[in-house]
């Protein structure tokens, strides 16, 4: 392809009718004051979109604008171009044609650019048009810092083996400030990496032979690398430096947490030390701080349940439970409620192990059992304070039921979970634990119990046909309706690391304590109220909604029955 023209940007937005004279003249005068991209001026004050000033390039140029957003780009294509020249020359190769190669460039009329790309790819060059920042998550998605990882792990092997291993020796390693250190630079590769796949958790596994670091991604561990078992002390030993733990004591498990800054933002990280065979284990929660927590409106509650929850927190009394395994989401949903009741008129406390995320305006107690601050102790204190909600961040015991039991009763919204298989159980379930029998029947408002789904991914999703015993499996949902609907999966993409699911959402179903649920279990019988409590949700269980999200081609059979196999009787 010949060199592309030099355009002038503001005339060729003028020319498209995206932008008027005057316009142009602003972002001119601003130009001279600031320095920045005239493009970049435009958008930000609004007058064009990133997409609009790409495709009317695209025309001026007569050269194809791509949508990176929804294209799979191969990883193999990508690496023609090294990732340092792809990000400083803002240009990604997409696909190989009959007429060379296709690559994508945020700024085609940068003819210096242009001269680079000819040069490092040494083939002719078929050029594109993408909108920047779509270009840059294109990046970030296609170079994975795989090998990046692997190499910090070698240099900082390297660097050990010049030392003699003594504690010293060691510490002064592990706590080197420079961010050219190895140790430095290896884990803020492994968090960068996690960040940008979307991980929960980074586990950090010292073996016979090697040290794994896996990360948790939609609920399901992935090994992201293997290094040499030599660099375990060293890696744990700056993480137990950075969360200010005591780096003396390896014998005993350990917690804390601490903050990382990352290109992407800060992410909140809470740290779990554990003595094992080979060494110390580590395991990392990761929270981002502006995007971990979400409102109701976005939880993607079926309309039903964001009904029936909206109904029960806008009650000045009584509890409302959510419930299911750990990592099925509770906390999450439990803040959303918060977030929606927490105005300046609210008095609220939270009673939390650990405490997951901070929302301001809210008064939040961490729950320190080794100089006794548990939750009977905290929670006797908060209802003290005034308050006119309280948050308990599990009913652990039955000391905690009853205080919290009791304190609905005496006029508080109390929010709390609880570990069971499903609704109609929950309240059963206080019971079992000795909290009286009269306190679950008066305080209790309502049960949410919830479990989390993997969502196909929407770059590779297909249609696809229900084998004999997914069909077999559904049919006892859907009855004979399974053959009108369309199912889907994922192929596996490089969006999605080529496991075909990208994200999760929640599967619910609820009880409602109505006074003829009330009147039941007042009554003494198990199975009368169970069977009360089944009646009352009306077949909208966590089976038929994860079955509902099959039969949207949200996610697929395999998951939903995945799903259902955790709850079935």
């Amino acid at each position: 392809m010949a060199r592309p023209e030099r355009i002038r940007l503001g005339d060729l937005l003028i020319q498209e009718q995206l932008i008027a004279p005057d316009q142009l003249d602003k972002a001119l005068a601003e130009q001279k004051q600031s320095g920045r991209k005239l493009g970049r001026i435009f958008i930000d004050s609004g007058f064009v979109t990133e997409a609009q000033i790409a495709k009317a390039v695209a025309r001026q140029l007569r050269a194809p604008f791509v949508d990176l957003g929804t294209r799979v780009i191969r990883p193999e294509i990508a690496r023609l171009l090294p990732e340092g020249q792809a990000r400083r020359l803002r240009a990604l190769p997409l696909e190989e044609t009959p007429a060379g190669l296709r690559v994508a460039m945020a700024d085609p009329t940068d003819l210096g650019a242009w001269d680079e790309l000819n040069r490092l790819l040494k083939r002719e060059i078929e050029l594109a048009v993408a909108a920047e920042s779509q270009l840059l998550a294109a990046l970030d998605r296609s170079y994975h810092s795989t090998e990046e990882i692997a190499g910090h792990a070698q240099a900082l092997q390297s660097e050990l083996a010049s030392v003699t291993q003594e504690f010293g020796e060691l510490l002064g390693l592990a706590s080197a400030t420079t961010e050219d250190a190895p140790v430095v630079r290896l884990l803020h590769s492994v968090f960068e990496e996690a960040l940008r796949v979307r991980a929960s958790d980074i586990h950090i596994e010292p073996q016979e032979r090697a040290l794994r670091i896996r990360f948790r991604i939609d609920g399901v561990l992935h090994v992201q690398t293997e290094a040499d078992a030599k660099i375990a002390s060293a890696v744990a030993l700056r993480l137990k430096l950075m969360s200010g733990l005591d780096i003396s004591e390896k014998r005993l498990p350990q917690d804390g947490r601490f903050h990382v800054k990352l290109r992407a933002g800060t992410v909140d990280v809470r740290i779990s030390t554990m003595p094992t065979q080979h060494g110390e284990s580590v395991v990392m929660r990761l929270l981002t701080q502006d995007g971990g927590l979400l409102s109701l409106d976005k939880l993607d509650l079926p309309p039903a349940v964001a009904r029936a929850l909206r109904r029960a927190i806008a009650r000045p009394s009584g509890m409302v439970l959510v419930t299911g395994p750990t990592g099925s989401g509770k906390t999450t949903t439990l803040y959303a409620a918060l977030s929606a009741l927490n105005t300046t008129g609210r008095k609220i406390i939270t009673v939390e192990d650990p405490i997951e995320y901070r929302l301001p305006g809210v008064n939040q107690v961490q729950v320190v059992d080794k100089i006794e601050l548990g939750f009977g102790r905290v929670l006797r204190a908060a209802l003290r304070q005034d308050p006119d909600v309280i948050l308990v961040g599990e009913m652990r015991d039955q000391t905690t039921a009853e205080i919290g039991l009791r304190a609905a009763l005496t006029g508080h919204l109390v929010l709390s979970t609880l570990h069971t298989n499903d609704a109609p159980s929950t309240p059963l379930r206080l019971i079992d634990m000795g909290v009286p029998r009269y306190m679950v029947a008066m305080s209790l408002q309502m049960v949410l119990a919830q479990r989390l789904v993997r969502l196909i991914c929407t770059h590779c999703t297909t249609e696809v046909e229900p084998d004999p015993h997914q069909h077999e499996w559904l049919t006892l949902e859907l009855g004979e309706s399974v053959g009108r609907h369309r199912f889907r999966h994922g192929r596996g993409c490089p969006v999605c690391n080529d496991t075909g699911y990208s994200g999760r959402s929640g599967v619910y179903e609820f009880v409602e304590m109505t006074q003829e649920l009330v009147e039941t279990m007042n009554h003494g019988n198990p199975a009368d109220f169970a069977r009360a409590a089944r009646r009352q949700m009306g077949g909208l269980t966590l089976r038929s909604d994860a079955v509902r999200l099959a039969t949207e081609g949200r996610t697929t059979i395999d998951e939903a029955m995945r799903v259902a196999t955790q709850f079935d009787e």
